[in-house]
């Protein structure tokens, strides 16, 4: 919702998240043609996190969206960068679910573009309260 955010969409199928996002030329670095490292972790960041609600949802054998919210905010976040994704293609983000205790949901998220791994991720979300994304 946020008008100057990456503008990601994150999808549950039951057991990963996937989200397809095309980087704009204004998401490189250095090289223009290769999308910045930060934006690849913040990829990664975001949509793992989105994977660890969906899948606390799905724990609680609940709706996604239902009442009250479960949200998780990012614990730990490691990226290792394998190769350039380039920013004229789509990067496609799978990630699942490594292990799901009372608070924390430890995620692994592969970033690939043009049929080829481009990152790979962990995250480590913990759960927070319902009110904790409250405006104000």
């Amino acid at each position: 919702e946020n008008e100057y955010g990456l503008g990601i969409k994150s999808y549950w199928t039951g057991a990963e998240g996937v989200c397809v996002w095309q980087p704009k030329p204004y998401h490189a670095a250095g090289p223009r043609n290769v999308v910045n490292g930060g934006i690849i972790a913040t990829l990664v960041d975001c949509h793992s996190a989105c994977t660890a609600m969906a899948a606390a949802h799905q724990a609680e054998d609940r709706e996604i969206g239902s009442w009250p919210p479960i949200w998780c905010a990012t614990a730990s976040l490691h990226v290792d960068y394998l190769r350039p994704a380039r920013v004229e293609a789509p990067v496609e983000l799978r990630a699942w679910v490594e292990k799901m205790g009372e608070r924390n949901v430890v995620v692994t998220c592969l970033v690939s573009s043009e049929g080829e791994e481009c990152a790979r991720g962990e995250v480590v979300a913990v759960r927070v309260q319902p009110d904790w994304a409250k405006e104000g």
